[in-house]
C-alpha cells in the first residue's frame, strides 16, 4: 500500500510508539502489531531524523518544517521537504505518526 503523504498535512506522535532520549539520541520503540519484524525494531534517529522528530508537534505542517529546516541549515526548500516527507512516510509505515490534519 502506498503512502500519501502531502506538505500541507500536519503530523505528531502516535500512541503506539515510545520515545526516549539516551545521551544526544533519540530512540524510538513502536508499540503497534500486525507490522512486519523490521518494523517492530527501535529506530535510532540520526541527526536529521532528530531535527525533524523535534518538529512534528502537531502543529506545524511538512511544508513549514522544511522550511524551518532549510533555512536552519542553508540547503534548498525542495530537497530539505522531500527529506522530510521520506522520513514521515518511513515512520506512517511503522505506525509511529498519525495525521494530525490534511488541508
Amino acid at each position: 500500500m502506498k503512502t500519501t503523504v502531502k506538505p500541507d498535512a500536519v503530523y505528531a506522535a502516535s500512541g503506539d510508539v515510545v520515545v526516549r532520549q539516551v545521551d544526544d539520541q533519540i530512540i524510538l520503540i513502536p508499540l503497534a502489531s500486525g507490522i512486519d519484524d523490521t518494523a517492530n525494531e527501535p529506530f535510532v534517529l540520526n541527526m536529521t531524523g532528530r531535527e525533524i522528530w523535534r518538529r512534528l508537534n502537531g502543529k506545524r505542517s511538512l511544508k513549514d518544517i522544511a522550511a524551518d529546516l532549510a533555512a536552519k541549515f542553508k540547503h534548498p526548500a525542495a530537497i530539505i521537504q522531500k527529506d522530510v516527507i521520506g522520513f514521515v512516510k518511513q515512520l506512517l509505515k511503522r505506525k509511529m505518526l498519525v495525521c494530525v490534519s490534511e488541508t
